[in-house]
């Protein structure tokens, strides 16, 4: 389960809720990518797509875990995406949430505005305001909690995403060719009134590009469909992942003829 790029995000922020909502019939792994909570940037690299992708990916195999299904929300999403095209015999299954990723997805006023967030309370209410759709959930315990998160990787996260900020969507986006080489079954999910991610340039594309997709989207949502429609997007999750293999389609016998 990978995180978003917000700052002060982090696998557990991001997910501890749903994995205990789920309960013990999954297991879950939630890491902080490189750049974000305890996951320090390696020596001489900024992060990044490749970066991320590949310490996934390290990650699942020193784990030992050799199949497993790969759920992303924003710029996690983008990372799930591209493990799916470079893991497709290991990768089961994708859900891409309010993602990034999408090809010529241009840099939107808000993801630039949260990327930009400065490490204070004003700095995490902006962000989170952006965020929801439902400004009663940006409580003042949520505001405290999430600045003092910002400020407790703001030097990390400082190196992640400098102005000129389009260069890092950009980088984020996949290719045409990536995205063909997605074999797994994919789940799009995404909120209509997203400003972050906007569904017509974030997810819509994706539809083009991916061979088994399918996209589920939730009115009256912004950009965290797991905070704002908790109990749908759970019940998404869970009959996404537990679905088997699609059946072959039958192929009709001509009728013999005279």
């Amino acid at each position: 389960m990978l995180h978003g790029s917000g700052p002060g995000t982090t696998g557990s922020g991001a997910w501890a809720t749903t994995a205990q909502a789920l309960g013990t019939a999954w297991h879950f792994v939630a890491p902080d990518q490189a750049g974000f909570g305890r996951t320090p940037i390696p020596a001489g690299s900024r992060g990044g797509l490749r970066l991320w992708t590949e310490q996934a990916a390290g990650l699942m195999d020193a784990l030992g875990i050799e199949s497993y299904a790969v759920v992303g929300h924003s710029m996690g999403g983008a990372v799930a995406l591209a493990l799916a095209a470079a893991r497709p015999q290991q990768v089961t299954r994708v859900v891409a949430v309010s993602t990034m990723g999408a090809p010529g997805a241009p840099l939107s006023a808000d993801l630039d505005a949260i990327w930009a967030a400065p490490a204070s309370p004003l700095g995490a209410r902006d962000m989170l305001s952006r965020l929801v759709l439902d400004q009663a959930l940006v409580t003042e315990s949520a505001v405290a909690a999430r600045a003092a998160a910002m400020r407790a990787g703001a030097a990390a996260f400082a190196s992640l995403f400098p102005p000129p900020r389009a260069r890092w969507a950009d980088e984020l986006a996949l290719s045409a060719q990536t995205l063909a080489e997605v074999r797994a079954p994919a789940l799009l999910v995404h909120g209509a009134e997203d400003q972050v991610t906007p569904l017509g340039t974030a997810a819509l594309p994706l539809l083009e590009h991916l061979a088994d997709v399918r996209l589920h989207v939730l009115g009256r949502c912004g950009h965290v469909p797991a905070i704002e429609h908790p109990l749908e997007f759970r019940q998404l999750l869970s009959c996404f992942l537990r679905r088997g293999p699609l059946p072959e389609p039958e192929l009709a016998t001509p009728a013999p003829t005279a």
